[in-house]
């Protein structure tokens, strides 16, 4: 819950015992733990009072689910699912068409040991304008 290992803890137990002395420190260890129950005690009650609060539609409501990453996350994982499986029909569909044309760029290769013989043809000559002065 609050990631602390052994040697930390045991960092905290000394730093108790120089801080507050041996004597005292077993009434602050049991002031402690009143205040962690009381709190969780708090806790309790609040996560009670919003699910009686929200009604029933609301009944399997966890207090991670108020995060806005896990909310929108477990919302969206169906639609993010299938944005993912149409990402790996684009990618086959893909690989599959590259595949595809190389075979085919092999398959019609062309020869150009003699080239093609073009015959050029003179454009044609403009068609003249008639020109009409009432217009200008």
């Amino acid at each position: 819950m609050f990631n602390i290992d052994a040697t930390e803890l045991i960092l905290l137990l000394v730093l108790g015992v120089v801080m507050f002395g041996p004597e005292k420190l077993p009434a602050f260890a049991r002031k402690a733990a009143r205040v962690f129950v009381a709190l969780r005690g708090i806790a309790n009650n609040a996560q009670t009072q919003l699910r009686q609060e929200l009604g029933p539609e609301y009944s399997d409501l966890k207090i991670e689910d108020l995060n806005p990453k896990r909310f929108v996350a477990k919302h969206m994982r169906e639609e993010i699912a299938a944005i993912e499986e149409a990402k790996r029909e684009i990618s086959d569909t893909g690989r599959a068409a590259k595949a595809a044309a190389t075979g085919v760029t092999t398959a019609t290769a062309v020869r150009h040991d003699q080239p093609d013989v073009v015959t050029q043809t003179p454009p044609p000559k403009p068609l003249a304008v008639p020109y009409d002065p009432e217009a200008t």
